[in-house]
């Protein structure tokens, strides 16, 4: 698997405290939420996309799609955050919990399991 930098890695987790704290600050100041979400999504996704697995097996190929997967519905996250907060567009509730939610679920179970396949190969 291709590693990042280390500078690359400080500003992925810095990109993931940031939605974090956009993701949890939404329902008292939703316009600096959505910009803090947004700033970490567009940051944390590519340096996601970065990493790559060069190897043959299997698993660890679908696992990466599904890893991507989770990028890009964070990034879909980021837009519905967008669209309810400034009001454009269809998302007008709260569609951006259940993107957000997709994205949890992938993100989580292949930041799991991509290390111990590794350890298995």
């Amino acid at each position: 698997m291709h590693e990042l930098s280390p500078l690359q890695l400080v500003a992925q987790q810095v990109a993931a405290v940031l939605m974090l704290l956009g993701a949890a600050a939404f329902m008292w100041q939703p316009v600096w939420a959505t910009v803090l979400f947004a700033v970490g999504a567009l940051v944390f996704a590519p340096l996601q996309m970065l990493q790559r697995y060069d190897g043959r097996s299997f698993i660890i190929r679908r696992l990466r799609r599904q890893q991507l997967l989770g990028a890009l519905a964070l990034l879909v996250t980021a837009c519905l955050m967008i669209m309810q907060t400034f009001r454009v567009g269809f998302a007008r509730r709260n569609e951006w919990v259940v993107a957000l939610a997709v994205a949890c679920v992938l993100e989580l179970y292949t930041a799991f399991r991509i290390p111990a396949e590794l350890k298995k190969e």
